[in-house]
């Protein structure tokens, strides 16, 4: 029951995997399938009272510090037109599946992972504008959010209205920054933080923006230092690779050499070397004679 699945694992739980029916005394080898359907949909018309009572028995039962709180999104795809389902709507797939309608999910636990509540929007929905709408809705519900907590966000959620928003509002957050450091954390004076995994030393240096007033932490890893530089020479190697068998083909036969289709192959490149591609200024010169 803490490990909730869908319907049919559900069923199968019931039927072969649980003593749930000799303590109520209930035979579960008589539920149909099709009855935890039937149930399921008159469950969501009380999920809010649901959700908000089952965070209260939580509290009272395992006393949680729930002064942190960690919003994210997912969704899902149907393989159908889904027309009967108002919400379900063309979207941004995380599954690579944008051809079909799509419902996204937004989800809030707690810092011990037990959920506090959900809600399912529209999958052409702007997932920064669903972060109000999902902490008002839990505004009062639960014994968390009737003091401020701490949210934690991806980066795709801390748009710069939101982060306005939980300011106006009194939370306080956590975000991975969506700036580029330009600043090497190893410049800075005094490491907050030091820990030593045995493969790789961690520190952590702290930094107060004077415009927003915001807490900035820079961790610098010297095994991830080491490994991303590797991965940019191997992006590095493969780039110029092609570029040099791109320019070596204007001089061969058979290769291609039009203008337009050189700069529609280097602009492919770019795109498949992103990660490095603005280290590079690539120039091409037309040739009359060749075009």
């Amino acid at each position: 029951m803490v490990s909730p699945g869908s319907e049919l694992h559900t069923h199968q739980w019931l039927q072969s995997c649980t003593a749930l029916g000799e303590l109520l005394g209930h035979d579960f080898s008589s539920t149909s399938l099709s009855r935890l359907y039937r149930v399921s949909d008159k469950l969501l018309k009380h999920q809010a009272a649901l959700e908000g009572f089952l965070a209260d028995q939580e509290q009272s039962l395992f006393d949680l510090n729930r002064r942190i709180v960690l919003y994210d999104l997912t969704n899902t795809y149907f393989e159908g037109q889904c027309a009967g389902n108002p919400k379900a709507q063309f979207g941004r797939s995380k599954e690579k599946r944008s051809d079909c309608p799509l419902v996204t999910l937004g989800l809030v636990l707690d810092g011990d992972g037990f959920p506090l509540g959900s809600q399912v929007f529209p999958g052409n929905a702007s997932e920064p504008a669903t972060l109000k709408t999902l902490l008002e809705g839990l505004q009062g519900k639960t014994p968390l959010m009737r003091s401020k907590p701490v949210i934690i966000l991806d980066a795709g959620i801390a748009s710069a209205a939101n982060i306005a928003w939980l300011v106006e509002h009194g939370y306080q957050y956590i975000v991975v920054s969506r700036e580029r450091q330009v600043k090497d954390p190893r410049e800075q004076d005094g490491a907050l933080l030091i820990r030593d995994t045995g493969r790789s030393q961690v520190r952590v240096y702290r930094d107060l923006d004077a415009d927003s007033g915001e807490t900035r932490l820079n961790c610098h890893s010297e095994q991830k230092a080491k490994k991303e530089h590797a991965i940019r020479n191997r992006f590095n190697e493969r780039l110029e690779a092609a570029l040099t068998q791109l320019q070596t083909g204007l001089s061969q036969n058979g290769t291609v050499k039009n203008y337009a289709k050189i700069l529609e192959r280097i602009g492919r490149l770019r795109e498949k070397n992103s990660r490095v591609a603005q280290d590079y200024q690539i120039d091409v010169t037309s040739d009359a004679a060749h075009n």
